[in-house]
């Protein structure tokens, strides 16, 4: 009997204990949660607080720029970085910045300032046509090309269209030519043992696929799209700058070499060595310089980002890169 009492015994400070770790690691979890949800509630907080912040300053920063604006200025539209689709040298925020400066009637003139490798033939080709087209429609206000570290490719497709060129004398300007790069992984594919398997409906519809052997049709067929982009890009170079490029004796023009500035003002590339305050100040007349430039908000930008980099990688990953103003 005392033995069966010293089992009962033990048996429940055995079940009062677990009962008490279970009692414990229940506490233990819900202290978790309620830090998690104390967690969320102040990154929510934070959140709202920001939003609030932002929807309280945008007038006055609006306000700001109004009274900029109240007086005759120069309008700035930066063009910076690569020029493509969802970023922020894109044809939509060029083009946008633009007709706001041209529709201001306080802007004396409107400079571009240049900073960019270049990018896609197309939105280069739709800000050219563009700063055109507003030139015909405001002939009263000027816009000025300012190339500082690198104008090529597509950005000087675009400066081409501007009234005048100016660049500093260390500048990089011109690379006027066309390029488009993919891989090769077929001699790859053959040592590793991998079978490519791809079934299309077009003769050439996968012509492009790295990891198959190139045929000479295609190939000449892929070099006459660089071409006929090529000659797109010189006629409208030539259209822009007329007599002012020395094309005489310098086959080498539109051979997709780049130059400094100071070769570029002896090729007829650039019009005169100046920075933006100089043209502003010495050419439009106006050193009051208001940004123009369309901004992305931070989302936008991590939403353009993330879809620009799926993209890529997809590209990518079909060995495929378009045609590209380099």
């Amino acid at each position: 009997m005392a033995d069966e009492w010293k089992t009962a015994s033990a048996e429940g400070a055995e079940g009062k204990s677990w009962k008490l770790l279970e009692a414990t690691l229940l506490a233990g979890v819900q202290e978790q949660r309620r830090a998690r949800r104390w967690g969320i509630f102040f990154k929510l907080l934070t959140f709202l607080y920001l939003f609030g912040a932002l929807a309280l300053f945008s007038p006055m920063l609006d306000f700001q720029k109004s009274a900029a604006r109240s007086a005759s200025h120069t309008a700035l539209i930066e063009v910076r970085g690569v020029i493509a689709d969802q970023e922020s040298a894109s044809a939509d925020n060029i083009v946008s910045s633009l007709r706001a400066a041209f529709e201001d009637p306080k802007t004396k003139g409107i400079i571009l300032r240049i900073n960019s490798p270049g990018g896609s033939p197309v939105q280069s080709g739709y800000i050219y046509d563009e700063v055109r087209r507003l030139r015909a429609e405001h002939a009263a206000v000027k816009v000025y090309a300012v190339i500082t570290d690198i104008g090529a490719s597509g950005a000087y497709y675009i400066a081409s269209a501007a009234d005048e060129i100016y660049a500093d004398k260390s500048s990089l300007v011109g690379s006027i030519g066309v390029t488009a790069a993919s891989f090769g992984f077929v001699d790859v594919m053959q040592k590793v043992g991998v079978e490519r398997r791809v079934y299309t409906s077009g003769e050439h519809k996968a012509f492009l696929d790295p990891f198959q052997p190139q045929k000479a049709d295609e190939t000449q067929f892929w070099q006459s799209v660089l071409n006929t982009t090529h000659r797109q890009f010189i006629d409208s170079v030539k259209q822009g700058r007329g007599d002012r490029l020395k094309v005489e004796g310098h086959p080498e023009l539109f051979s997709g070499l780049v130059w400094s500035g100071e070769q570029a003002l002896a090729l007829g590339l650039v019009d005169k060595l100046g920075s933006s305050s100089y043209v502003a100040r010495e050419v439009i007349g106006a050193k009051e310089i208001v940004d123009y430039t369309q901004q992305d908000t931070p989302f936008d930008r991590f939403a353009k980002k993330l879809g620009a980099s799926v993209a890529e990688h997809v590209a990518i990953w079909a060995g495929f890169s378009g045609p590209t103003l380099r």
